[in-house]
Order: C-alpha cells, then sequence, then structure tokens
C-alpha cells in the first residue's frame, strides 16, 4: 500500500449486501475515516433508490467518515470525491483528455459514464452521525445496458474503451491518495478551490443541458456551479439555481 493516506482506515470485503450499508453498521466504532471495499456486492444501491450492478472486476467502495459540518458542507463532498475519481482514473489512463465530471456526481469517459457516487448520511448535523460516499467504477465491464432510462448516458468501461486492466484494489490505493489530497484542501481551504477544480473538468459547461427535478424538466445552458453546488442554468424564463436532479445532455 505504498502512499496510502495516513490517518485512513482499509478494509477489503470477499462480499457484502452493500458497502453503504455496511459503513452505516460499522461508523459508531470508527476512530477515523475509512474505506471499505467489496470484492462482490449483492445489493448495491444507485441514486434515487436505483441498483447498482457492478460484474465481477468493477470497483464498489465506500469512505465513511464522522464529519462535523454543517450538513450543506458535508454534501460538498462530492465535489472532492468526483476530483479525487478524475485524478485516479487519470493515473491509471494517462489521458485527462478524455475525462470529464457531470454534475451532480458522475465521471465519464470518452463522453460515457464509467463511475458514480451516492453520498447517504445520519445524524450528521450535531457532530455524532456519518457520511457514507459509495463509489461505483466500471473497471472490468459495463452493468447491463437495458436496465438503463431513456436518455441516460452509455456506460462505458476502463477495460474496454482503454484497453487497461486494473484491480479494484490497486484503484483503491491511487482513489484514497487523491481522495485524502482534495479532502486537505476541502479542510483548510474550504469548498471555492474544489469548485474551481471541478468547473476545469465539468462537462458541457457552456452548453445546452436538460435537468430532470421530482417535479419538472427544465433546458437551459451550464452556466455555473454556485458556491453551495447547486447547478445554474441560463433558461428562457431566466437564471435557474437547481439544488437536486439528472442531467441529460
Amino acid at each position: 500500500m505504498t502512499g496510502w493516506p495516513q490517518g485512513y482506515g482499509r478494509r477489503v470485503l470477499a462480499e457484502v449486501d452493500s458497502t453503504n450499508a455496511e459503513a452505516a453498521r460499522i461508523a459508531d466504532g470508527l476512530a477515523g475515516p475509512e474505506w471499505i471495499l467489496a470484492l462482490r456486492q449483492t445489493a448495491g444501491r444507485g441514486r434515487r433508490g436505483r441498483d447498482w450492478v457492478a460484474p465481477e472486476g468493477n470497483f464498489s467502495a465506500t469512505l465513511v467518515m464522522r464529519p462535523n459540518e454543517s450538513p450543506d458542507q458535508v454534501a460538498l463532498r462530492s465535489f472532492v470525491a468526483s476530483l479525487a475519481l478524475y485524478d485516479a482514473l487519470d493515473a491509471v489512463s494517462g489521458r485527462s483528455d478524455i475525462l470529464a465530471l457531470k454534475w451532480p456526481n458522475d465521471v465519464l469517459l470518452r463522453g460515457g459514464k464509467v463511475a458514480g457516487i451516492l453520498l447517504e448520511s445520519a445524524g450528521v448535523a450535531g457532530g455524532s452521525g456519518h457520511l457514507a460516499i459509495g463509489i461505483g467504477v466500471n473497471l472490468a465491464a459495463v452493468p447491463d445496458i437495458g436496465a438503463l432510462e431513456p436518455l441516460a448516458l452509455r456506460p462505458v468501461s476502463v477495460a474496454a474503451e482503454l484497453g487497461v486492466r486494473v484491480t479494484p484494489e490497486a484503484f483503491l490505493d491511487l482513489l484514497a491518495e487523491a481522495y485524502a489530497r482534495h479532502e486537505e484542501t476541502f479542510r483548510t481551504f474550504g469548498f471555492p478551490p474544489i469548485r474551481e477544480l471541478w468547473l476545469a473538468r465539468a462537462a458541457r459547461l457552456g452548453e445546452v443541458i436538460t435537468a430532470r427535478t421530482m417535479r419538472d424538466e427544465v433546458s437551459g445552458t451550464f452556466s455555473t456551479v454556485d458556491a453551495g453546488g447547486n447547478l445554474v442554468l441560463e433558461t428562457s424564463k431566466g437564471r435557474m439555481v437547481i439544488p437536486a436532479a439528472d442531467v441529460f445532455f
């Protein structure tokens, strides 16, 4: 584990229902942040209750920690995790030119979805709860595309797109180091430098995109991500600030 970040725990499980569920089970007993890697998940979860299917050889892990910031600040760690994923995939591929970050929490490789992030928290407002940052990466294969919703980006894998084979354990080492570096920036300087780095890697910035919330759908020019991590669109009805949505190109 050359380069493994100081202060972060590491456990590798042969099988578990969900790394985020495991994070909730062990959170109370942790002395510091800990990475949980599962070589096989039987009940992985994505955003909004969707199943997350991970073929053998793909990456399924969760970083669990006990933050003491306000919930809105805690949620900004999705951007920290996105940057860490970008750097880890850059280290694997050596091709930052074919990587991009899609708001709110996906990583793209040659325009296809190669990785996703799911944040789950409990009781973080009082500093006594936990945050679970679940991360899935298509290292070896893509899931069944029949399960995709209409207009969703095509899934891609590192192996198929780059001809590179990397084990989940090796990828965890890269990701953990990158995450610790960006987490230190976040803790020291707050969200502004994280936001700047994220925007420099953002997919479709300045282009027309569509955001679908639980209630409606709106299209507009992707203007920026604001200081709260919200998506900002310039639409025919003016500027719209969107805190949560699925984005389609």
